[in-house]
């Protein structure tokens, strides 16, 4: 059974930095696409950040690209989101997700993705 647990949350603010982790039991790095996911109560999933098997190619959403960096250390079995330059727009519970099986076909959309992370906290103040 996949189980994927997100850490590195946390208050910071704005131009702060924080770095996510996403560690995985039961799920093999490198064989799916991977991604990192923002929801905010009342809003539809946002995909923030996608990274192909093997980590050779990353996307990012707009709002946030040139601020997070995706990767991934399959020995480890882990997968990081760095988030630089920290806005208060970033606040949101993020989410790691795993499963996905064709990295051409829209990453960054959550229908894509299998498995999903309980999720962990980031507030950004002003």
């Amino acid at each position: 059974q996949v189980h994927l647990v997100e850490s590195g949350g946390g208050s910071v603010q704005a131009g702060g930095s924080l770095r996510l982790s996403c560690a995985a039991s039961g799920y093999t790095y490198g064989r799916d696409c991977m991604g990192w996911f923002r929801q905010v109560p009342g809003k539809e999933r946002e995909g923030v950040a996608a990274i192909a098997p093997g980590g050779g190619t990353t996307l990012y959403s707009d709002s946030v690209k040139g601020r997070f960096t995706i990767s991934q250390d399959n020995a480890k079995n882990t997968m990081y989101l760095q988030m630089n330059s920290l806005k208060p727009e970033d606040t949101a519970m993020y989410f790691c997700a795993a499963g996905c099986r064709r990295y051409d076909v829209e990453p960054l959309s959550f229908r894509r993705y299998a498995y999903w992370g309980q999720g962990t906290q980031v507030s950004v103040s002003s």
